[in-house]
C-alpha cells in the first residue's frame, strides 16, 4: 500500500520555515502513530506532500492505518495510489490503459489529472489523450464529466505517474504540537469535549483540567472522555490530566457566597486554580467551553468579570456556537454518548443570578470567602499523564437505589438549603436529615453507624455521586432514596 498525504491548505501559504516545521511535525506524528501496527511502514516528507509506503501491511493494517490517518490533525486529504515511472505521454496512456479499460465497459467515464514538474504536455492534455484511447479500448456507455460511473484519477509529479485508487477526507487543521499547549477546563459534557477537540484540531497541544464538584463518579466519566479524545485524536503528543478536589471550594461559595452571585463566582475560582497549574508547566492559555449567553454566568458581562479573576489567556473556541451546532459535532467525534450519561453537577444554582454582574459587587462576595482553601485545592490537584490516567480509575462500589424506605431507614436530603426550603422533602414514617452534600463528608462519621442511611436530591444524581464516596470510605449502611 501507498499514501500520499496532502497537507492543510492553510500551511502552505506559510513562509518557508514554518512550512517546514509544520511538515515536519506532521511527518513526526505519522510515524509516531503508525509505529505501533507494523515495522517496515516508511513516512517520507516533501514539500507539498507525505508519502507513506506500507508494502506488506495485510488488510486489517492497512484499513487500521487509514483510520489513524482520517483523524490526524493536520492532514486535507490523502490518496491511496499506484505509482509507475513514464517518459513520454504514451507511456501513460499504455500504463492506464490495462487497468481501466475492462473497469468502464458500459459505463460513463471521465479523467482527472493533475500535474506538476516539467513537461511537455499540460493536465488537459492528458485527460484528452488517456480519455480517447480509453474511449477507444474499454466500449464506455459514454463519457460523464459531471457524474461520472467511474472516475479514472492521475496525479503526475516529475516523472511519476500516480494512478489514485481511493480518495480519504481527513481532519483539516495543523499537526498536533505545531502550536503551544493549553489547558482545557472539562467537565465531560457537549461543550468542554467538543471545545477540547476545536483545539486539538487546531494543532494546540491539549492538556485536560477536571475540577471534582460531585466525587469519584464523575471523575472516572470525565477521564473515560478525556483518554478517548486524546487516544482517537491526539496520541501523537503526552499530555496531563489535572484533578483538582474543589468539594470544599464549592462547600465556601455556597455556605459565604449571596445565591445570584454563586455561579459567577465558581467560574472565577476554576480559571484562578486553572491558571495558576498552568503555569507551573509553562502553558500559555486556558480553554473553556463557554458559549455566549447559553447560561447566565455566560453573558458578556459575566464573561468579562470571570475573565478579570487571571491576567491568563482564556480561548473559548465555541463562543458564538449555539447548542444544536455543538451537540451536532459532539455526535460527529463521538462524545456525544459520554456526554449525555456524565453525571450533571447540581450543586451550584443561583437563584436568579445575576446576568450583568458588577465587578466590585462580586469582589465583595469574593472577600467573605477563605481563599487559603482555593490553594490548599490547587496544592491537592493530582497530575496523571494521559495514557495511564485508566489505570488510576477505582473501580465505583455498586449504590444499592430504593424507592421505598423500611421503617427505620433514615433519608439524608443533601440538597443545598435553598433547593430544601424551595421544595421541602416530607415523609411520614422516617425520620429526615438535612445535611448538605458539601457538608455531608464531615458530618457523616457523626452519625450513628447502626442506622441505615437513604441519601436524596431531586435528579438522583447528587445523591449517587455522594453515596459512592462514603462507600469508598468505607461506610457500608449508605443507600440512595429515589422516589
Amino acid at each position: 500500500m501507498q499514501l500520499i498525504v496532502k497537507i492543510f491548505p492553510e500551511i502552505i501559504i506559510k513562509s518557508k520555515t514554518v512550512r517546514q516545521r509544520l511538515v515536519k511535525q506532521l511527518r513526526n506524528n505519522i510515524r509516531r502513530l503508525l509505529k505501533p501496527i507494523a515495522s517496515g511502514i516508511d513516512v517520507v516528507g516533501s514539500w507539498d506532500r507525505i508519502t507513506i509506503h506500507a508494502p506488506t501491511l495485510n488488510e486489517a493494517q492497512q484499513a487500521e492505518v487509514i483510520d489513524i490517518l482520517k483523524r490526524t490533525p493536520g492532514i486535507h486529504h490523502f490518496l491511496r495510489v499506484d505509482t509507475y515511472t513514464f517518459e513520454t505521454l504514451d507511456d501513460i496512456i499504455n500504463i492506464v490503459c490495462p487497468i481501466y479499460a475492462n473497469q468502464i465497459t458500459g459505463k460513463t467515464f471521465c479523467v482527472r489529472a493533475k500535474r506538476a514538474g516539467r513537461h511537455p504536455f499540460k493536465s488537459g492534455d492528458i485527460e484528452r489523450a488517456v480519455g480517447a484511447a480509453l474511449y477507444a479500448a474499454g466500449k464506455p456507455k459514454g463519457v460523464s464529466l459531471t457524474e461520472p460511473e467511474v472516475q479514472v484519477t492521475l496525479e503526475i509529479k516529475d516523472q511519476k505517474l500516480h494512478i489514485v485508487g481511493a480518495r480519504y477526507e481527513g481532519l483539516g487543521g495543523y499537526p498536533l504540537g505545531g502550536q503551544e499547549s493549553c489547558l482545557s477546563l472539562i467537565s465531560g459534557g457537549f461543550d468542554s469535549t467538543v471545545s477540547s477537540f476545536l483545539m486539538m484540531k487546531r494543532g494546540v497541544r491539549t492538556h485536560f483540567c477536571f475540577f471534582n464538584l460531585g466525587g469519584l463518579a464523575h471523575e472516572v466519566g470525565v477521564k473515560q472522555v478525556a483518554h478517548y479524545l486524546w487516544s482517537r485524536y491526539g496520541a501523537s503528543q503526552r499530555v496531563h490530566f489535572i484533578s483538582v478536589p474543589f468539594a470544599d471550594v464549592v462547600g465556601e461559595i455556597l455556605t459565604k457566597v449571596h445565591h445570584s452571585y454563586m455561579g459567577v463566582i465558581l467560574k472565577r475560582c476554576m480559571v484562578r486554580a486553572a491558571a495558576s497549574l498552568a503555569k507551573r508547566w509553562d502553558i500559555p492559555g486556558l480553554v473553556t467551553g463557554e458559549s455566549i449567553a447559553q447560561v447566565s454566568s455566560q453573558t458578556m458581562i459575566n464573561l468579562s468579570v470571570i475573565d478579570q479573576a487571571t491576567p491568563a489567556l482564556i480561548l473559548r473556541p465555541l463562543a458564538c456556537w449555539d447548542k444544536e451546532q455543538i451537540i451536532r459535532m459532539a455526535r460527529e467525534i463521538g462524545t456525544e454518548d459520554f456526554a449525555k450519561t456524565m453525571p450533571e453537577y447540581c450543586g451550584v444554582i443561583s437563584d436568579r443570578p445575576h446576568t450583568a454582574a458588577k465587578l466590585e459587587d462580586v469582589l465583595a462576595e469574593e472577600a467573605k470567602m477563605d481563599m487559603h482553601l482555593l490553594d490548599e485545592a490547587v496544592a491537592k490537584a493530582q497530575v496523571t499523564p494521559i495514557d495511564q490516567v485508566m489505570e488510576s480509575v477505582k473501580t465505583l462500589h455498586d449504590v444499592t437505589i430504593v424507592a421505598t424506605p423500611q421503617k427505620d431507614d433514615v433519608i439524608i436530603d443533601v440538597r443545598h438549603p435553598d433547593e430544601q426550603e424551595a421544595k421541602p422533602l416530607h415523609l411520614t414514617n422516617n425520620q429526615v436529615l438535612s445535611i448538605p452534600f458539601y457538608e455531608l463528608g464531615r458530618k457523616f462519621p457523626e452519625l450513628d453507624h447502626s442506622r441505615r442511611y437513604l441519601l436524596y436530591c431531586d435528579r438522583g444524581v447528587m445523591s449517587q455521586m455522594q453515596a459512592v464516596e462514603l462507600k469508598e470510605k468505607g461506610h457500608d449502611n449508605v443507600l440512595v432514596y429515589r422516589p
